[in-house]
């Protein structure tokens, strides 16, 4: 952690922290620009418009949170959260160009900083990613609600995530063996 965080440093980059109502038109442009770039970068479709980044800053305001990584001035890189009263999720992450270990300290270590600044109690970094493991961020299942109205249909899927489920709870268990803190070590 200590390395990667020192990569970032030696680089040159800064990060700041700008919420939904502290940003500027050019800082949302930004935001947007970079949740659009990794779709662009890697798969599919980026769903949301420049009009989504202007309602959700103005309407969740402090709830709304942006790491800004810039270099030299120019914003290089970006981090999109969301937070609760006591939880930060990390969303999303863009950036126009590529460093050392910068992703980890956009979307990881600058949220841990986050937290503990704001006194928030939880850091949801967000899924997927089995290099978050020796991050500190260890599984946790996930739960969503759908509601299928073709009961044929809703059988199927039923039936599959029953089987989904049990896979992911096994694969949730080999990945929390490799954790890195100490056996009976609290995360």
């Amino acid at each position: 952690m200590r390395r990667e965080r020192r990569y970032v440093q030696q680089a040159g980059i800064d990060i700041r922290t700008v919420h939904g109502h502290q940003a500027s038109d050019a800082e949302l442009d930004t935001l947007h620009t970079f949740y659009r770039s990794t779709f662009d970068k890697k798969w599919g479709h980026a769903t949301l418009n420049r009009g989504f980044f202007d309602d959700i800053a103005a309407g969740m305001g402090e709830q709304l949170v942006f790491m800004v990584a810039s270099k030299g001035g120019r914003d290089v890189a970006g981090a999109i959260c969301l937070r609760s009263g006591d939880t930060l999720y990390g969303r999303h992450w863009g950036c126009h160009e590529d460093y050392h270990s910068l992703h980890f300290e956009a979307c990881y270590y600058q949220g841990i900083d986050y937290c503990i600044r704001h006194g928030l109690r939880y850091f949801e970094p967000g899924a997927q990613g089995e290099h978050k493991i020796s991050r500190g961020f260890l599984p946790t299942p996930t739960w969503s609600a759908h509601w299928i109205s073709d009961n044929r249909f809703r059988t199927i899927i039923d039936r599959f995530l029953q089987q989904e489920t049990a896979a992911m709870l096994d694969y949730i268990q080999e990945l929390g063996e490799r954790s890195p803190f100490r056996q009976g070590q609290a995360a």
